[in-house]
């Protein structure tokens, strides 16, 4: 058993330091700035939040053009079966009206008067879905932000967890030894000795757990980075601990200053809104004038010829279009955009509501874990004492094995519980920070 202990010891250091010893170079740590900073530049979420807002300005800027005059031409080819004539009542001759063939070319300057609205609600429509998309690039940004630091005390929590584990075989290993030496002498029955190496067999598997538990926490730190999973991690072990000073009423109050979705939402119905005066444009009759310049001729030339009196000539037409009858269309339209509107402001009081669970819901993880840290940290002075009292004990054969795996056992609980209560912390004040709409990294 100890010669398979060593082995899986020697295996342990080779992995961890498999980088140093096939000569690659060390890899400089990363600090939570560093990394948030890297999930940034590299997340996808992010660049499609900024593609989303290159869209959104495109579709303002073609909307804004809606107001500006249009230029159009158009060039046409008309063959006839016959050339048609008309007869003099005077004289009986017979002369060309219209030719055989007619080229007509055709250019025009179109400026809409009045669309009922039509063009000013669907800029403004365009400049709503802008600000949405800016906000919503915003808020891509905190969640993957909050993804950053969750990942990174993720690994830093279960390096310290391994570091738990390892002490453990080695506390125990040593026990085992102190029990196979009173053993040999005669000073302790064999029960005890089998009681360590049962316990020591417990303690790498724990050890081995922790092991895959870090590798894992690495994997979901360069995944967030958007590095290869096996990419090596090692981070700046920043455990400082900061209370959170104000108070849930605070905390409440804050969220609905700045939680971005509250915006997302009340741009929404302000959308909705919009959607709704959009529709009403068929009330108004909508007005344009149109200027034309045209050009006829009986070839490509479009220069006069048989038949075509006057070759080229222009016009001015102001057009006024309503209709005044659609069957209810536009009442039903509209009123189906007011159950849009509704629906949009049902689901910015549900997420009112929602925004204060989870910020209360944060707050009280935060402050538990924080108690627990002052709590727990007392607690493993304690423990190590204990041990250490137990284990004299047992070699003065005051103690028996039992109670040094008991302490031993209770040492690595408080050791553990101490390491998730510290960063619990940690992450649940990342979890309040984003739940009240803020981006400090602490």
């Amino acid at each position: 058993m100890k010669q398979v202990l060593v082995g899986v010891q020697v295996l342990l250091i080779l992995f961890a330091g498999a980088g140093p010893l096939f000569g690659q170079a060390a890899v400089p740590p990363l600090s939570l700035p560093d990394a948030v900073e890297l999930a940034l530049t590299a997340n996808l979420g992010i660049k499609r939040s900024l593609e989303e807002i290159n869209a959104a300005e495109a579709l303002r800027n073609a909307s804004r053009t809606g107001f500006l005059p249009s230029l159009g031409t158009s060039y046409t080819y008309l063959h006839r079966n016959d050339e048609r004539t008309t007869r003099s009542p005077v004289t009986g001759q017979a002369t060309v009206a219209l030719p055989q063939d007619q080229y007509t070319w055709n250019t025009s300057l179109r400026q809409p008067i009045f669309t009922g609205f039509k063009l000013l609600n669907e800029y403004r429509l365009s400049e709503l879905g802008l600000d949405r998309a800016e906000v919503e690039a915003k808020l891509t940004r905190q969640d993957v932000i909050l993804d950053a630091k969750n990942a990174y005390y993720s690994v830093l929590k279960s390096l310290k967890l391994l570091d738990v584990a390892e002490q453990q075989v080695t506390s125990i290993a040593a026990q085992r030894d102190v029990a196979e030496n009173f053993y040999k002498v005669g000073l302790s029955p064999l029960n005890d000795l089998l009681q360590a190496q049962v316990q020591l067999a417990n303690a790498v598997q724990r050890r081995t757990v922790a092991v895959n538990d870090l590798e894992i926490a690495r994997a979901q730190f360069n995944t967030v980075l958007r590095r290869p999973v096996n990419t090596p991690v090692v981070l700046v072990d920043d455990v400082a601990l900061t209370s959170y000073r104000p108070s849930l009423e605070e905390s409440l109050d804050e969220a609905q200053k700045q939680r971005l979705e509250i915006r997302v939402a009340n741009l929404d119905v302000d959308i909705a809104e919009r959607q709704v005066r959009l529709t009403e444009k068929d009330y108004f009759p909508a007005v344009d004038v149109v200027g034309s310049y045209v050009r006829i001729g009986d070839d490509w030339q479009v220069d006069g010829g048989v038949g075509i009196s006057d070759a080229a000539g222009w016009n001015v037409q102001a057009t006024a279009t309503w209709s005044l009858w659609e069957w209810g269309r536009t009442g039903y339209g509209r009123k189906e955009k007011l159950s849009r509107l509704a629906q949009s402001k049902y689901r910015r009081s549900e997420l009112l509501d929602t925004i204060n669970l989870e910020v209360k819901q944060a707050y009280l993880r935060t402050k538990e874990a924080e108690q627990n840290i002052a709590t727990v940290g007392q607690a493993v002075e304690q423990a190590k004492e204990n041990l250490r009292i137990t284990e004299e004990q047992y070699k003065e054969q005051v103690a028996t094995q039992t109670d040094v795996l008991v302490a031993q056992t209770l040492l690595t609980q408080t050791e553990t519980n101490y390491t998730n209560a510290l960063f619990d912390f940690k992450i649940a004040k990342a979890f309040l920070l984003r739940a009240i709409g803020q981006e400090r990294l602490e």
